[in-house]
């Protein structure tokens, strides 16, 4: 999707943009397009979903623009998607194009290990993603545009407050959150707890439990269903809240944890694709509410002075080694090669 106000996707709105300032021409093929604001040498071709859904009308599409603008590449690069690349495979060998890949999920069909061993590379972040195991894997920073993701010393934090941002659905877990905000008030915390997301299609039913859970805090305050937000907005939440809690499964490196952390918001986490990267206190046992209890009070017990201190050292790692620059630049030099 190139849509800079979705709230998943928009970052890539930002990829596309840096991507442009080292190429001659940049032609991206979406299955979904919105609102974008790019530099003219980009060219924005979708599949068509924004005028309804049609995988007859996708397919050809698909075909028409890999074929007909065959003369304006060079280098293919796919993002996630692997379906892709076992569609057009073929047609780009023959045109001698190069292809690589973007995967980084810890799980993986024969589809994708398909789609992985034709490539010339395929791109990973996390050491626990599906990728990772290939001979032709190439690891690579997460892109944190650092310049958007940072501290606003404009926002004050509001004391004692629990963000979760994401996608709702059963394995992003929110459920033992809001199974830990209960916890938090039966100890009689005083606590905000802000939700910031919404639910695809297939986890409708998941978000009705997650509010019947939090019926009664909602009722008092504790907790707060904000929507979704377009994620260029994101770093305002980011500066607005005390501690970020993300319960991904192990294996999982969710680019929102890294966000947070640029803007030296303190987070938790239960991957364990984090383990090298945060201190055991900052890390809590996946599906553990009274755990992640624990950890949450202990966080608002922190004296200010250390969390300023964790934030600054979390936002230097991860300009260091997740800067969309960074990234940029190594993509560069591999498209080139």
């Amino acid at each position: 999707k190139v849509d800079v106000n979705d709230d998943l996707l928009g970052f890539f709105h930002r990829w596309i943009e840096k991507l442009a300032q080292h190429f001659e021409k940049v032609l991206v093929i979406c299955l979904q397009k919105g609102k974008y604001y790019l530099p003219e040498k980009v060219k924005v071709l979708s599949l068509g979903k924004e005028s309804g859904r049609s995988k007859l009308k996708y397919l050809y599409r698909f075909y028409l623009y890999i074929l007909k603008e065959k003369k304006n590449y060079d280098v293919v690069f796919v993002h996630m998607n692997s379906i892709y690349i076992l569609l057009g495979w073929f047609f780009w060998r023959i045109f001698g194009k190069k292809i690589y890949f973007w995967y980084n999920h810890h799980f993986g069909s024969l589809i994708t290990k398909i789609a992985i061993l034709l490539v010339k590379n395929v791109f990973y972040t996390s050491p626990f993603s599906f990728a990772s195991k290939f001979k032709n894997s190439l690891k690579m920073p997460a892109g944190i545009d650092v310049d958007l993701f940072k501290k606003d010393f404009k926002i004050p934090k509001t004391p004692n407050s629990i963000l979760f941002l994401g996608r709702i659905s059963p394995i992003k877990k929110v459920d033992i959150l809001i199974e830990a905000a209960n916890l938090l008030d039966k100890e009689n915390i005083n606590f905000v707890l802000n939700i910031v997301g919404e639910p695809g299609e297939k986890d409708k039913e998941y978000f009705e439990k997650i509010k019947n859970l939090a019926k009664n805090l909602k009722e008092k305050g504790e907790i707060k269903f904000l929507g979704k937000v377009p994620n260029y907005k994101t770093p305002e939440i980011y500066n607005q809240n005390e501690v970020m809690v993300n319960l991904s499964p192990s294996g999982l490196f969710d680019k929102t944890v890294l966000e947070a952390m640029a803007c030296e918001t303190l987070v938790l986490v239960s991957s364990n694709a984090f383990k090298e990267i945060l201190p055991d206190f900052l890390i809590f046992e996946e599906k553990n509410p009274i755990d992640l209890k624990n950890k949450i009070i202990n966080i608002f017990k922190m004296e200010n002075e250390k969390k300023e201190i964790l934030g600054k050292k979390f936002r230097e790692w991860v300009n260091q080694n997740h800067n969309l620059d960074v990234l940029v630049e190594k993509l560069k030099n591999e498209f080139i090669k």
